[in-house]
Parts: C-alpha cells; sequence; structure tokens
C-alpha cells in the first residue's frame, strides 16, 4: 500500500484543509513543507506528469512573483519548471501525490480520489 504524500504550505488554508482530510481517514501521509523542502526539476516534473497537466497550468499566476517577471512570457515546459522549482511559492498547492497517481487539493475533495 503506497503512503500518501502531500506537497503542504502550512499558512494555507485549502492545504491545510487537504491535510485534515487525509488525517480523518486514517490513511499515513508524509507531509512535505514544499517551501522548505524544494523539489527537484525532475521531482517536479515527475508530479507534473502525474498530474495529466502542463507546466504551466501548475502556476500559481495571483502571486506577486508571477506578476513581476513571469506574465506574459511564452516559455517552455523546461523553463517554467526551472523557474518553479527557483520560486516554489510559484507551485499550485496542495499536491497530493499516491504511488504514480497525484492531485491537486483545490478542492480538498479531490484528495478522495487516492483515498482508501
Amino acid at each position: 500500500m503506497d503512503m500518501l504524500k502531500i506537497l503542504h504550505n502550512p499558512r494555507c488554508t485549502k492545504s491545510r484543509e487537504t491535510l485534515q482530510l487525509i488525517e480523518e481517514s486514517g490513511e499515513m501521509v508524509q507531509v512535505v513543507e514544499y517551501l522548505k523542502t524544494v523539489p527537484s526539476e525532475e521531482e517536479l516534473a515527475d508530479i507534473i506528469n502525474m498530474l495529466g497537466i502542463k507546466p504551466e497550468q501548475l502556476l500559481r499566476k495571483g502571486e506577486a512573483i508571477y506578476k513581476e517577471q513571469y506574465k506574459g512570457k511564452n516559455l517552455s515546459d523546461e523553463e517554467w519548471i526551472k523557474a518553479m522549482v527557483e520560486h516554489p511559492k510559484l507551485i499550485e498547492r496542495p499536491i497530493v501525490i499516491k504511488g504514480k497517481e497525484a492531485v491537486i487539493g483545490r478542492p480538498p475533495e479531490n484528495v478522495k480520489k487516492l483515498i482508501g
């Protein structure tokens, strides 16, 4: 049985709600505060593949760093991944991973696909 892993920001309401749903389910969970333990480019690329999205779709476009440095830019997938590793605040949260599956916990109920 694969343990759940959450890329978590404890300051984010949705991230806390998603973690609470996991804990209430009784599932074992590894909590990774991704702003402190930033995923490598390879790890982030793997997560994006599991999510089945393009890197640009994982961006938090409301963040100041996005508006100041990236808004309106047409970057390659690799360049977007590098930008997210360099500025992890750009990574949408929370991301929950189980085995080779991943979901974004927005809304938190999305995590139910991986529980049980």
